[in-house]
């Protein structure tokens, strides 16, 4: 069993009926169809080219329910209201009971990850046994100047340990380049959204999944893959020793993931888990 935990609605177009047959051509069991809401004014506009057909942007949940409406073994819904609107956990709440709502994400927004009323729905979705998604990205020297130099989002890695400190009964799983960037204890996460190279020691991303039990890990998206690519014998050892505690995901439509796992030769038990069972632990379907 395949289960990709990092998808969207609409995403570059893909249709419910062209989604399902990309996971039919890649084995996918079943797929966490994610929104993400926020601001107007704290996304890229140039993004919304890439939801054709969203109705407000950049990725609401009505986007996502003509999926589940038509699919409804195909998908498990993530809906993450900014948590700094006064009305998001009732937003949450009615979600939650009316389309079955599993996953509070993906959170993406010009916040520190620990602010108060973060705090507060993170431990809500603790209450419902819901695992919270969360994007970070750090402000680069781009070379962009308009609309913004750098779309940062989650205030960088220590407003999370802040916050998943601060939550011990939530269960956060971490996505994006300022994420997987402190897989390595250099400074590239300050430069790159890509680090290249061999990965240095101490890296504040290992440190935090010895530290805390309730943190796991989104492979999706080049960032993840780029993690356990730029030094494949780390990149092992790492799937190794956090085997419990990672999670497969595209954020796209591709198999380049899959097949760089089938690359390390990894006991049949481990990749299971990474591949499904450590997703069913947190989110039983």
């Amino acid at each position: 069993m395949i289960i990709d935990v990092h998808n969207h609605p609409l995403w570059y177009g893909y249709s419910p009926e062209r989604l399902v047959k990309n996971m039919e051509e890649n084995s996918i069991d079943k797929t966490w169809l994610l929104s993400w809401e926020c601001p107007a004014d704290e996304y890229d506009p140039t993004l919304l080219s890439s939801f054709p057909g969203a109705p407000t942007g950049p990725i609401p949940l009505s986007a996502a329910l003509p999926f589940l409406e038509k699919y409804p073994d195909k998908f498990l819904l993530g809906y993450a209201p900014d948590p700094r609107r006064p009305d998001a956990i009732d937003r949450l709440s009615f979600a939650i009971s009316l389309y079955g709502v599993r996953v509070y994400g993906e959170l993406k927004l010009r916040m520190m990850l620990d602010n108060p009323d973060a705090l507060q729905m993170y431990r809500f979705c603790a209450e419902k046994g819901l695992p919270v998604l969360v994007h970070i990205d750090y402000e680069l020297p781009t070379g962009v100047r308009y609309p913004r130099p750098n779309w940062w989002y989650g205030g960088g890695i220590e407003a999370f340990e802040r916050a998943v400190k601060a939550s011990p009964e939530t269960i956060f799983i971490g996505h994006g380049p300022g994420f997987w960037a402190h897989i390595s204890g250099d400074d590239q996460f300050a430069k790159l959204y890509y680090p290249e190279g061999k990965v240095q020691e101490k890296g504040k991303l290992p440190e935090m999944l010895r530290k805390y039990p309730n943190l796991s890990c989104d492979l999706s998206g080049y960032s993840g893959y780029n993690a356990l690519n730029r030094d494949p014998d780390f990149g092992r050892d790492f799937l190794l020793e956090f085997q419990e505690r990672l999670l497969f995901g595209r954020d796209y439509f591709d198999d380049r993931l899959y097949k760089l796992l089938l690359s390390f030769s990894l006991p049949e038990e481990v990749l299971l888990k990474i591949l499904s069972q450590n997703a069913l632990r947190l989110v039983p379907c």
